[in-house]
């Protein structure tokens, strides 16, 4: 049996990037290609979001499937101080920057450190989408939700 959503020939990857590493041998699914099928298995209505994290470093502790709470802190640490707002509570992690601790060209571009593709609901979307131009973003790895 082949899992759902595998290319069945070399000309169905063509031309497409890779959302994460694989390892030699492993079939390729639609939901390892960046695009539509990145969304796979997410709830009807989700969006990828891009965020950009306040520490690029930070991103090699996360990999795709993980669960993170989206923060948001507008304090500079000095003279302005505001509380930290979380965004997003348990969003999973489709993407990263820093893919196997290396950073760039996923994405074919070397400005993606620090970039991470999350699966939010609309609402979480909305308040997500430009957050970074309002403060600085952070991540806070989770388990999932409590049933």
């Amino acid at each position: 049996m082949i899992a759902a959503g595998s290319l069945r020939s070399n000309a169905d990857a063509e031309g497409k990037q890779l959302a994460a590493p694989l390892r030699k041998g492993q079939l390729l699914t639609d939901a390892q290609l960046l695009g539509p099928g990145l969304l796979a298995g997410t709830p009807p209505g989700s969006a990828a979001v891009p965020l950009r994290m306040a520490d690029p470093s930070s991103i090699q502790l996360v990999s795709p499937g993980q669960l993170v709470n989206v923060v948001l802190t507008g304090a500079n640490g000095y003279d302005q101080q505001a509380p930290s707002q979380v965004l997003a509570t348990a969003v999973p992690v489709l993407w990263t920057s820093g893919q196997g601790g290396k950073t760039g060209e996923w994405l074919g571009t070397g400005e993606t450190d620090g970039l991470m593709v999350v699966a939010a609901d609309p609402a979480q979307a909305a308040r997500l989408a430009g957050a970074s131009t309002q403060g600085k973003l952070f991540f806070v790895l989770v388990g999932p939700p409590a049933a």
